[in-house]
């Protein structure tokens, strides 16, 4: 295996990018003797994960091996522990964590995610820091200035995806603005009893492996007589030329992923428990390496009161998407039955996560059947192309401008510019005309589905802008891919490619992102606050990771208030290692 996914004859690799590649191509582990079996905690469903909350504490990170399908697999564990351990602290600490890397040949790190702390405690090889080699150690000390539901992840490829992750919990010096009697932690994740790099180069090779909703004669067919032949021939032509198919919702779903609530399988159950009548705050996690969850729980509202760790004004709900990396608090109030299940489906409605809420041990509420697989549309995603050509090299949709830095004002609704770099680029193989941010649309698959379904809209933060001040220029970034190829980057330049992104320090700037392609990504700036604006261009939301669905363009305001190289990409595992990723440095001068 090279030592970058991507392959585009054009990269200039610098060294400190040739140490963070390398950092994700680590495979062949060689495990520890001995058996760790998730069972220890099937035994026994509504045992938590372990918990450590002292503010000088030892990690080792290490291989076992783990059995969640019947076959016995290699993992990459936190003193011995998959999910690792729930770090629990307290606002204003400050904390010291000796990480120790015992695995025997491969480098390793820890990204605090969502964790405002000094650039060299980040945990990003190449950046920040270059890795915990083999039998050494590496000291992370900050403080915490902020509290609330987050979580900790190698940053290291592949070890996210074989069991490095874990909750991180802030509680806050000041009560919160709600009351609850009981909390349950709930970690979503993926597994995957193939080897990460394996996965990899599948995705090279058939990046539609897992795919087979695909259409058929029958359903030309049909499409035909519902629509007329030319529409169809047409419809299906466009698929053809960005060589997708309506079915193409995620790049790996449940025929190569068993989903997991706390590491617990949905045969095992884990369970969490309550008293009719308590408010239970649950802090949801989405710890997985590529699958966005719908999550609800049959009989009960959900009302949030956190996104991304910070308050919000509470909105009560049945039903929430949760992308990659992002979190949620909501206290659900359990009465009237002795169980309910939280059901995490996947979003292209593949397979499920399964959890319980029960009054005492054993029991069990009905799973809910799968809801009907949503199809992908062209319009509904600001990807209606009649007219445009879908090679990338179309010159009616290119206008010649740099997206790098442009001038503030520019619009929020309008039509985007495409940069230079898309023009005839062989890794970009569609363009968006996205000119809205959609805040208010739930997804597809949950648009219409009888559920009051969370979205973007419909939070908002709990405090006024932090900064109060307008962006004094905006930075346009768009998002682009090639499904055929599976390569994703910005601008459709690879990260390897790429110049970095240079902040002045003390400065705002707005962001301005454009998916250009028809997945969703959801995109996470190390170190600094993203705060979400409205489609107006008001505040709206402060958040860590910023979910953008196929076609939309959503604009974030960030201040440059922390010196030092930061990560700035899409938390889809194998997104970022095939190149969605940039560097992002505030320095005193820029």
């Amino acid at each position: 295996m090279s030592d970058n996914f991507a392959h585009d004859p054009r990269e200039r690799i610098a060294h400190s990018r040739r140490r963070f590649v390398h950092g994700l191509a680590i495979g062949g582990i060689t495990l520890a003797s001995g058996l760790w079996k998730p069972s220890a905690f099937a035994a026994n469903a509504g045992a938590s994960m372990p918990v450590l909350n002292g503010t000088r504490l030892d990690l080792n990170i290490g291989a076992s091996r783990v059995n969640f399908t019947g076959r016995t697999r290699p993992a990459i564990t936190v003193n011995n522990s998959l999910p690792a351990p729930v770090l629990r602290w307290r606002e204003g600490d400050t904390v010291d964590v000796r990480v120790r890397n015992t695995l025997p040949d491969a480098h390793t790190s820890i990204h605090w995610h969502g964790l405002v702390l000094p650039a060299n405690m980040d945990g990003t090889p190449g950046m920040s820091f270059n890795g915990i080699a083999p039998g050494e150690s590496y000291r992370y000390s900050f403080q915490l200035r902020q509290s609330g539901t987050y979580w900790y992840h190698g940053h290291s490829m592949p070890q996210e995806q074989s069991g490095l992750y874990g909750p991180l919990i802030v509680d806050p010096i000041e009560p919160p603005p709600y009351r609850f009697d009981r909390e349950h932690i709930v970690l979503l994740s993926d597994w995957t009893d193939l080897d990460p790099m394996a996965l990899v180069r599948r995705m090279k090779k058939v990046p539609g492996y897992d795919n087979y909703y695909k259409r058929t004669l029958g359903d030309f067919i049909r499409d035909a007589r519902r629509d007329g032949l030319s529409a169809t021939l047409s419809d299906r032509g466009m698929w053809g030329r960005m060589r997708m198919t309506p079915s193409d919702i995620s790049d790996i779903n449940a025929h190569t992923y068993t989903y997991l609530i706390n590491g617990v399988t949905p045969a095992d159950n884990w369970t969490g428990q309550f008293r009719s009548g308590e408010k239970v705050l649950l802090r949801f996690i989405n710890g997985s390496a590529m699958t966005y969850f719908d999550i609800r729980i049959p009989g009960l509202k959900m009302t949030v009161v956190a996104a991304d760790g910070q308050y919000i004004h509470p909105v009560t709900i049945d039903e929430f998407r949760l992308a990659v990396a992002e979190t949620l608090d909501v206290i659900v109030e359990p009465a009237g039955q002795d169980a309910f299940t939280i059901f995490a489906q996947d979003m292209g409605r593949t397979g499920y996560a399964r959890a319980t809420l029960a009054a005492r041990p054993g029991l069990a509420a009905p799973i809910p059947a799968l809801d009907p697989r949503p199809l992908l549309d062209m319009s509904g995603m600001g990807h209606d192309m009649s007219g445009h050509d879908m090679g990338g090299g179309g010159d009616d949709m290119h206008t010649g401008h740099g997206m790098a830095d442009m001038p503030m004002g520019h619009g929020r609704n309008t039509m985007p510019m495409h940069p230079p770099s898309e023009n005839g680029n062989p890794l970009v193989d569609m363009q968006s005309s996205a000119s809205e941010p959609r805040l208010d649309d739930p997804g597809i698959g949950l648009r219409d589905n009888g559920r009051r379904v969370l979205t973007y809209a419909a939070m908002h933060s709990l405090f006024p802008d932090p900064d109060g001040r307008e962006p004094g220029r905006d930075i346009e970034l768009h998002l682009t891919g090639h499904m055929e190829k599976f390569a994703w980057s910005f601008d459709g330049i690879p990260f390897a490619g790429a110049e970095p992104l240079r902040l002045r320090y003390g400065e705002r700037v707005r962001m301005v992102l454009v998916n250009d392609t028809m997945m969703s990504h959801p995109i996470h700036l190390h170190g600094l606050w993203s705060d979400l604006e409205d489609a107006d261009g008001g505040f709206q939301l402060r958040k860590h990771t910023i979910d953008m669905p196929p076609g939309t363009r959503r604009t974030y305001r960030v201040r440059a208030d922390a010196l030092g190289r930061w990560a700035y990409h899409c938390h889809l595992l194998y997104h970022m290692g095939m190149g969605m990723m940039r560097e992002v440095r505030v320095e005193e001068s820029a």
